[in-house]
């Protein structure tokens, strides 16, 4: 057993999400994440949502509220969409809690303690209009590299490179598109030259092991390249205090410094959790964080990749006193780096990018009001932008809907119990095999090696295309030996062995399909016979703020959580002769073709 931290980027709470962006890090941290946990691995997926920074501000101003009532809203808006997606947090959190305020400011003081933080002037952005500090990812202008003309304040992504907002030619404000007012200031700075050489060493490392996305590992080295120091704190009063600066209350932390820190908040917030509910020890989260045999995973979109691949690695260095200037660790230890940065890159729909702004969006509530998660999940799993941009078209997601989930898989569900309920009621016994029984059984049985094999290194087009497969080779067993035919009492021995090997290749291809579609997975254990869950969901729990002093404010709050420990073995489970099968109602639901006109409608009307 190994442990895994499976550690899922934090979803900005400034409103639902669309579709692409749990294509990026929702369903394939969860897929992750249900295989390991079927693998026999002790995992923890931790998460929340991330609600500081001047964006907050802006959309909490034009909605006529607190930037608080609006993170408030939005929080539980999204860890609803997530729950109903099925996503499996141990942890769904926040960066408005107590605790967070206390992880963050505690890895400050030690990174500050040991060197690698430097106070300096900064020219920063200023709106004209409002006098508030711009985030940089507020501006756009021309990168003063490769003359990109719609660069961002902060990184071009067009060349890779990071920018300063004063670096931009041309610059202009996105809120209002007037040119900044630049005014100098004092910030603490990360010094990232002190830790480039520590930094290279890790992504040397991961390249040799060969485990990266080739995409990935190629970015993170290339961004070393330009490496500097970068300001870590903002002027602006909507974020965490900075520890030194308590006389200055519009200094804050940088948005993206305090919300990476919120992998490691929100173990110790679940590990303390856990000692209220169970007795646990409060400093479990040490056996994902300390342990150097423990392995940690980081679900984001390409865009983030930075922040994962520098940023937040180089801030666990400099807490680890492992840069050029030395030091010691603080109290958490010696904290482990990613394993491996698990980016996907962008879904699109049809050819254009998802704009809330523009209206440009899809909305995942809404897909799962009409569709339900298992379309969804599945989409993203086949056809979703695991290694290149991937387009999500409403014929597409129709024609996946019905010819494979429905006429593949499902068909190979209903018409197995159908035959069970109709001919025995429960599961028959299983008589003498004849080769094409064995050789759909090892089929079968084989997938848990290959299937397995392909989640474990984050391939889940390739993974769920070879469990689809299997279904195929079921479905033409099922076809091939013709039970439905056998209908003379001199047939009923041997009706009843193929209907066993079918209902035990459903079972088998049920447990291999789970990790994609949990929904249904319960919805076929209980076609079956099954009781309770095969796949234990997460659910919404309101919980008390652990603590109310730490000045953010809160005194409660929804999280996501749930308990795992149920999940299956990665494994065939034999069936049980004798148990119940009544005749099934669909797994899934065939989709109108009209459903893609009215998609369409919707979008231009």
């Amino acid at each position: 057993m190994t442990r895994v931290l499976s550690a899922v980027a934090w979803p900005y709470a400034n409103g639902p999400r669309h579709i692409g962006h749990v294509a990026g890090f929702g369903v394939p941290s969860d897929v992750f994440s249900r295989y390991m946990r079927m693998a026999g691995h002790d995992v923890l997926m931790v998460s929340g949502s991330d609600e500081h920074g001047t964006p907050i501000l802006v959309l909490a101003d034009k909605a006529g509220v607190t930037a608080k009532e609006f993170v408030n809203t939005n929080h539980e808006v999204i860890a609803r969409e997530l729950a109903d997606l099925g996503c499996s947090y141990d942890l769904y959190t926040r960066t408005t809690t107590g605790n967070h305020y206390g992880v963050v400011q505690a890895l400050f003081r030690q990174c500050r303690a040991n060197g690698y933080f430097v106070s300096r002037a900064q020219k920063v952005a200023l709106e004209p209009a409002t006098g508030r500090t711009l985030p940089d990812r507020y501006i756009e202008g021309t990168c003063p590299i490769c003359k990109y003309a719609e660069a961002r304040g902060d990184q071009c992504d067009n060349c890779g490179n990071q920018l300063d907002p004063v670096d931009l030619i041309d610059p202009r404000s996105k809120v209002t598109g007037a040119t900044p007012e630049f005014v100098e200031t004092e910030h603490w700075f990360l010094d990232l030259p002190a830790l480039a050489d520590a930094l290279k060493v890790w992504l040397d490392d991961r390249e040799a092991q060969g485990e990266w996305r080739p995409n990935v590992i190629r970015f993170s080295q290339n961004i070393l390249k330009e490496i500097r120091p970068r300001a870590m704190t903002r002027d602006i009063d909507w974020g965490i205090p900075v520890p030194g600066w308590e006389d200055q209350p519009t200094k804050r932390f940088y948005v993206w410094f305090d919300a990476v820190i919120g992998y490691l908040s929100a173990s110790i917030e679940w590990a303390r959790r856990q000692a209220e509910t169970t007795g646990a020890s409060p400093d479990r989260w040490r056996e994902w964080w300390n342990d150097p045999e423990a392995l940690s995973y980081y679900f984001m979109g390409k865009d983030n990749i930075v922040f994962h691949s520098q940023i937040w690695p180089a801030e666990l260095l400099a807490y680890n006193g492992s840069g050029a200037k030395g030091g010691e660790p603080g109290d958490y230890g010696v904290l482990n780096l990613p394993t491996e940065v698990v980016s996907s890159e962008f879904l699109t729909m049809g050819d254009q990018q998802f704009s809330s702004s523009r209206g440009h969006v899809l909305y995942v509530r809404d897909v799962l009001e009409r569709y339900g998660p298992d379309p969804l999940r599945y989409f993203i799993c086949a056809a979703g932008p695991e290694t290149s941009d991937a387009a999500f078209t409403w014929a597409d997601f129709v024609t996946r809907n019905n010819s494979e989930l429905v006429a593949g898989w499902g068909n190979l569900v209903n018409r197995t119990a159908t035959m069970i309920a109709k001919s025995f009621g429960e599961i028959p016994p299983c008589g003498a095999l004849e080769p094409i029984d064995e050789g759909v059984l090892s089929t079968v049985r084989d997938g848990f090696r290959t299937v397995g094999d392909l989640l474990g290194r984050h391939r889940l087009r390739a993974a769920v295309a070879e469990a689809m497969r299997i279904v195929g080779e079921v479905n033409r067993y099922v076809t091939a030996t013709e039970p439905y035919k056998m209908k003379d009492e001199s047939q009923r021995e041997r009706l009843a062995t193929v209907l066993h090997v079918a209902a035990q290749c459903v079972s088998d291809c049920n447990t291999l399909l789970a990790p994609f579609l949990p929904h249904a997975a319960n919805k076929v254990h209980a076609v079956l016979g099954g009781e309770g869950q095969l796949q234990p969901m997460p659910h919404i729990e309101q919980v008390e703020e652990l603590d109310p002093d730490n000045g953010a404010g809160l005194t409660s709050y929804p999280v996501i959580t749930g308990d795992y420990s149920a999940t299956p073995r990665w494994e065939s489970r034999p069936l049980v002769v004798g148990t119940p099968v009544a005749r099934p109602t669909p797994v899934f639901t065939k989709l109108d073709p009209a459903v893609v006109e009215e998609e369409l409608a919707r979008v231009a009307g």
